[in-house]
């Protein structure tokens, strides 16, 4: 399986989308001006205490106060708290982590208002981002997640991945990284780190302690609140969770991003930084690689996936369910079971794939075509639970119940991802009514025209729907080769898949938007 990265950098929002085999599996939008994200942490300043939920909300400069339960605490929050006091009180006598004596971990079953006070300063950590109407999920165990490791300070523990089978195996590692790791810091040894050598755990871990000593200085001279520490580049962050040797090629439109990827993959795999590329294509990075166009078929609420079969995929509150329809499939009486548990097989392949896609967390309930034979509904529980093996979200399946649904829960740590495949119309705007469409081209000369000769703008790109961009291409002199000659050699005019038909932009040469549009077609 060939695994590929596109990363489409805007001045709004970064696009990622992770491609195997050609095929879509897994796209991530972030907006260029989030300021919550997962793994972040802030000084933040209790609020409330809720006894009832054993929870406080905690201000962290959100809108809606984010929640910290009693649980999430962690064992060791009176040492952080400690070493908060001192480093807030006086910082020239804060003593490192490491010269710092650990004190008693806090009861398994406690009680909130026996740990924080109303007005309290806190150092916590994002766990889930805002969803709906609810604030970030916090919690005041702090780590710093590399690709082999992860590092919690304020404790002194080993923890290996239970998915490293080999007892030998497991015996080292604990070992080698009990030999090299900081006093008074815990190490979680991640499954990636099977089989490594100690310079490249060592050099992970001294990586982490500097990302921790770096950010913890900023803690004094910090107002309530403010974040202390930033994730990773989101690109770099799913970078770190997914690379494996697969991976052939990693595709960048943006040269800055390049360079912190570029950066990232040579600290983690040496000599494999050539599969970072940079994008200087004129076609949109997304069209270039048909990413546009699978996400225009698969994010719709009808999803058709083999035959005719189709996936119907709701949003609820509560959860999402799914129903899985046979479409056009023969329903004979003879071949009923048949078509049902190859029907059923397929759509589960499409429903892990969509999950991924999505990033659906949550309950995720199933209805599956009614199947006779238990046989079946066994095969089809043991597809489901193989497909979904390789998504790296935690996640439990049940076995069908007898009214055939299957139920599913997912972590879910951000918003699903919902893309809207439905496009407004851009030439009437919701009126009703239109222009000429035999006069677009006058429009769009009429645009051009204005930016040359009244805003001196001489190079720029025009993007529009592929089929108008093969209407003014057409021909042994084409329209567009027409307004080059008449206005700007500068001019380009390329296709964009993501556009409606009668709808354009224009970009200056820095990929800058040009507003050319007009009072009167918004009335």
């Amino acid at each position: 399986m060939i695994s590929e990265l596109v990363v489409d950098v805007q001045p709004k929002e970064v696009s990622i989308a992770v491609l195997e085999d050609k095929n879509l599996v897994e796209l991530q939008k972030e907006a260029r001006n989030v300021s919550f994200a997962v793994g972040d942490i802030y000084l933040g300043k209790v609020k409330k205490l809720m006894p009832g939920l054993n929870a406080a909300f905690i201000d962290v400069g959100y809108k809606k106060d984010a929640f910290l339960h009693y649980l999430d605490l962690g064992p060791n929050f009176n040492t952080q708290q400690k070493f908060l006091k001192q480093a807030l009180s006086d910082p020239k006598k804060t003593p490192p982590i490491s010269k710092m004596q650990i004190l008693p971990e806090i009861e398994k079953e406690g009680s909130i208002s026996d740990v924080l006070k109303v007005g309290q300063e806190v150092l916590v950590q994002i766990a889930k981002e805002p969803i709906s109407t609810k604030g970030p999920r916090l919690t005041s165990e702090l780590s710093f997640a590399g690709r082999y490791i992860v590092l919690i300070p304020f404790a002194d523990k080993v923890s290996v991945s239970t998915k490293i089978k080999s007892s030998e195996e497991r015996a080292r590692l604990r070992q080698l990284i009990q030999s090299i790791k900081p006093k008074n810091f815990s190490v979680i040894v991640r499954t990636s780190s099977e089989g490594k050598r100690v310079a490249e755990l060592d050099h992970e871990l001294k990586t982490l302690v500097k990302r921790w000593e770096d950010n913890i200085i900023k803690v004094p001279k910090a107002k309530v609140p403010s974040i202390i520490y930033e994730e990773t580049a989101r690109a770099v962050a799913l970078l770190r969770d997914i690379f494996n040797p697969s991976f052939q090629n990693i595709h960048v439109n943006n040269s800055e991003v390049y360079h912190n990827i570029r950066d990232y993959v040579s600290l983690i795999a040496p000599g494999r930084e050539d599969i970072v590329q940079l994008y200087t294509g004129e076609l949109p990075i997304f069209d270039n690689f048909a990413v546009t166009k699978q996400i225009k078929s698969l994010f719709g609420r009808t999803v058709t996936y083999k035959s005719g079969a189709y996936l119907i995929i709701e949003h609820t509150e509560a959860m999402h369910v799914i129903d899985v329809n046979s479409g056009n499939r023969s329903k004979g009486s003879d071949a009923q079971e048949k078509t049902a548990i190859d029907v059923n097989i397929a759509a589960a392949d499409e429903i892990a794939r969509q999950l991924r896609l999505r990033d659906m967390g949550g309950i995720i309930v199933v209805d599956f075509i009614d199947m006779a034979e238990a046989a079946n509904r066994q095969k089809l529980f043991e597809h489901m639970s193989k497909a979904m093996a390789t998504d790296r979200a935690k996640h439990n399946i049940l076995p069908l119940s007898k009214f055939g649904l299957m139920q599913i829960t997912r972590q879910r740590v951000r918003p699903a991802m919902d893309v809207d495949t439905s496009e407004a119309c851009p030439a009437c705007f919701g009126t009703g009514t239109v222009k000429p469409s035999i006069l677009f081209t006058d429009s769009l000369e009429g645009k051009i025209d204005c930016l040359v000769n009244k805003h001196h703008v001489k190079k720029f790109t025009l993007h529009v729907h592929p089929y108008v961009a093969a209407y003014v291409n057409k021909g042994l002199i084409p329209l567009s080769s027409k307004w080059k000659w008449r206005y700007t050699r500068g001019l380009k005019v390329i296709p964009n898949q993501s556009l409606a038909f009668l709808e354009y932009k224009f970009y200056d040469e820095d990929k800058n938007e040009l507003d050319m549009k007009e009072e009167k077609e918004i009335k």
